[in-house]
């Protein structure tokens, strides 16, 4: 289902954007590889150049693109050198976000300004100029990395800004299945049940300990080739949680993603 797909990924130079380049790749799609680093962060790993060299040298077809997209201008041109290069946009996946988990007065104006530039109005910036191109496609797939919409006090108590990034970014799926259902397009949200060993986790997190008991970015890569291979009119306006995706994947081994195979296991954000 996903060869001969264009897919169009945005924070795709590392940890899950870049999983699921590679795996979409693997399956055959081409991969707009669609970040800002191009100069790599030891802290972080990884550019836009070496996710896509990656996926080239191992037969897949990846084009790097530079892009913020906080910058619209930036978006336009990112799109249009995906058309003009690969020929069409068939699959969208809004992966790029910022996080920081802080309580209303430690939070910075210019932090909260930062995480909904990036998470709320660069995810709708980037579907609004995707739109025409997946209009176009035969199984047309938007997933945006982001959580289902629980309103507990213990979620929208201790860090209310990133949570109404994040839970904007899930409203915005529900948003589009439903405006755009009649264009046949699928938008779906996709979360994992456990935190994921990204350098976002180590640095900003819980450093070794909590990588440990995290999940690697391989079970979004295959959770997102799932649902991004189901039919678009059938599979839309979900709020995915991994396991279970991977459920109706009919994958049961989850010990195959665990850092650490049969170890203790931390529950992510927006999880119970």
């Amino acid at each position: 289902m996903l060869k001969d797909k264009v897919a169009f990924i945005t924070g795709a130079s590392r940890g899950i954007g870049e999983a699921i380049a590679m795996k979409l790749a693997a399956e055959g799609a081409a991969v707009a590889i669609v970040a800002k680093s191009v100069n790599e962060d030891p802290r972080l790993g990884g550019t836009i150049h070496s996710v896509a060299k990656r996926i080239n040298e191992a037969g897949g077809r990846a084009l790097a693109i530079q892009c913020d997209i906080r910058d619209e201008e930036q978006i336009i041109a990112a799109v249009q050198q995906t058309i003009t290069i690969l020929g069409g946009i068939d699959i969208l996946v809004n992966n790029a976000s910022a996080i920081m988990l802080a309580g209303t007065e430690q939070m910075e104006t210019k932090r909260f300004d930062l995480i909904h530039d990036i998470n709320v109005r660069g995810t709708f910036l980037v579907t609004k100029h995707c739109i025409p191109f997946l209009k176009k496609s035969t199984n047309p797939h938007i997933l945006t990395l982001s959580p289902p919409v629980d309103l507990a006090p213990k979620w929208m108590g201790p860090y209310i800004a990133y949570t109404l990034s994040k839970y904007n970014m899930s409203m915005m799926s529900l948003g589009w299945a439903a405006e755009f259902k009649k264009d046949g397009i699928a938008a779906n949200s996709l979360w994992p049940v456990t935190t994921i060993a990204t350098a976002a986790v180590k640095n900003l997190l819980g450093g070794d300990m909590l990588m440990n008991m995290s999940r690697k970015p391989q079970i979004l890569a295959d959770c997102a080739a799932w649902i991004l291979s189901q039919p678009s009119r059938e599979c839309t306006g979900n709020l995915f949680l991994d396991e279970t995706v991977l459920s109706q994947a009919g994958i049961t081994d989850l010990d195959q993603y665990a850092v650490i195979p049969g170890g203790k296991l931390q529950k992510d954000l927006y999880v119970n």
